[in-house]
């Protein structure tokens, strides 16, 4: 079958209107799993997974496809809305969605991100299609010392999530990274900060402390207002978005997205990683750094762009080498292999039809998103309008509910309810949650990369330097460093010089 062939007989194949019609129930699915705290893409697209055994395999895999893409945008609904993420990814958007609601300017937040999800996501299919091989194959060259020159870079971008205080930042971080070390070893098989409970040896539920961080905070404050506190949601609005605001962003969403791809290309990254570094890297380029973390719609843009970036670009190592590039496409290898389709090069010899047929719906997919998600947030938003004795009752409902769906563990909802804690008390004391969740996420891959190398190398330090690959991230981590402390000093420096500046040009009280 020569290209235009397949070529023609995928568009065929996706000009039917049942691949449409999955293809936007998917996504529906997606955005809707997505907005409830707790219901991931990953648990989204699992539960649909058995529904799509009957279908025919183009059917089957875009309904997939399009459950993950409205996955990874609805969980920024409740971020911006109630500082709740659906998903993981969603973490970096409440960083200034949230602040952006509490200003009146919800909408304005939520059309960011369905605009920079969309674009995100087109340009990582684009990237799928245009340089599947060649990405495949880079992604290759990713050993462990590559993966953890990587992260170590990565964990550079704390200094961009913490605020007004790096100090406070990098204890947050380290205390994220100490409890990725709960569980079993994963080397060595040896029990740590267990205390001799069978529950803690398979680690803490990613999404137990992500829900505990974030969601419980907000309904424990909630709880010790007083009764003569107004029980209704800080106005939200739905501001529209401004065109000087969109342009303006438009660099950090193809930043992100760029950012989106790279990673999304090298399994086991996720998008989360990916959220977080886009976010940085925007705050660290914009004029208007300073308001990151305030309300700024850059902020927004960059982490939308970021996590969204990642989905198509997971693709690229499942469909070139038949590799998952994270949970959710493992998940997906499933509907292929109940169809009798092995993802690989060879799907592109046996199976060109329908491979050409994917990448025509995954464009396709992208202005679904952009339709379904505007439904979406006129919806979503009118959650604004709930009183708050009816609102966070529910939402507490729902995290309990979406933390134990996961394993089907009590224990679950009790490290939920602990995290809850643990984050009421960061926000009094004003310890920044995202170094947290990012020392968290990024802990174990950074310990068994290191750990691995190790082992490869005998215990050789110079293997984290043996390429091009890590030679250039340890460049730029260097460089990052320098600049962090650079910018740290001129801060504390200028904060001393105004300080005594307005001590001098305080006024004087008379003389006696």
């Amino acid at each position: 079958m020569t290209f235009l062939e397949a070529l023609s007989a995928g568009f065929i194949m996706v000009a039917q209107w049942e691949s449409i019609f999955f293809l936007a129930i998917g996504v529906t699915i997606g955005v809707v799993a997505g907005a409830i705290p707790g219901m991931s893409a990953t648990m989204a697209v699992a539960l649909t997974l058995p529904f799509t055994f009957a279908l025919q395999p183009i059917f089957g895999i875009l309904l997939l496809l399009g459950v993950y893409k409205g996955g990874i945008f609805g969980g920024s609904i409740p971020a911006i809305l109630i500082k709740t993420p659906g998903t993981p990814a969603s973490s970096a958007t409440a960083l200034d969605g949230y602040p952006m609601a509490e200003q009146g300017r919800a909408g304005e937040a939520l059309s960011m991100s369905l605009y920079a999800s969309c674009i995100a996501d087109l340009i990582s299919n684009l990237a799928l299609i245009v340089f599947a091989a060649w990405l495949a194959s880079f992604a290759l060259n990713f050993g462990p010392p590559e993966m953890f020159t990587l992260i170590v870079f990565s964990l550079t971008i704390i200094a961009g999530v913490s605020g007004d205080s790096l100090v406070k930042g990098i204890v947050a971080a380290s205390l994220g990274l100490l409890l990725a070390t709960v569980g079993l070893d994963l080397i060595a098989g040896s029990e740590r900060l267990t205390f001799g409970s069978v529950d803690m040896r398979g680690g803490l539920n990613f999404i137990a402390v992500l829900i505990g961080l974030f969601a419980l905070p907000e309904i424990i404050a909630y709880m010790r207002k007083s009764a003569s506190a107004d029980h209704r949601v800080r106005g939200m609005g739905y501001s529209k978005l401004k065109m000087v605001d969109f342009r303006r962003s438009l660099k950090s969403i193809f930043r992100g997205s760029a950012i989106g791809v790279f990673l999304g290309a090298i399994p086991g990254i996720g998008a989360a990683p990916s959220a977080f570094l886009s976010y940085s890297e925007a705050r660290r380029a914009s004029p208007n750094r300073d308001n990151f973390g305030k309300g700024e719609v850059e902020g927004v843009a960059a982490a939308e762009a970021g996590n969204n970036g990642v989905a198509g670009a997971t693709l690229i190592p499942l469909l070139s080498l038949g590799i998952p590039g994270d949970v959710i496409t493992a998940i997906i290898i499933g509907a292929f292999m109940v169809h009798n389709l092995t993802p690989g090069p060879l799907l592109f010899v046996n199976n060109a039809d329908l491979v050409y047929a994917l990448f025509i719906g995954l464009i396709a997919s992208s202005f679904l998103l952009l339709i379904i998600g505007s439904v979406a947030i006129r919806a979503f938003r009118y959650i604004a309008d709930v009183p708050s004795n009816l609102l966070f009752p529910g939402v507490l409902v729902l995290c309990i509910y979406g933390v134990y769906a996961v394993n089907n563990s009590i224990f679950d909802v009790a490290v939920m309810l602990v995290m809850g804690v643990v984050g009421y008390i960061m926000l009094i004391l004003r310890f920044p949650a995202a170094p947290f969740l990012i020392g968290f996420i990024l802990g174990p891959m950074l310990e068994n990369n290191f750990r691995q190398a190790l082992l490869m190398s005998r215990g050789d330090l110079s293997i984290f330097a043996r390429g091009p690959i890590t030679i250039l991230f340890l460049c730029m981590t260097v460089i990052s460093v320098v600049l962090i402390i650079r910018s740290t000093v001129k801060a504390a420096r200028l904060k001393r010089e105004l300080g005594a500046y307005g001590e001098k040009s305080a006024p004087q009280g008379p003389k006696t």
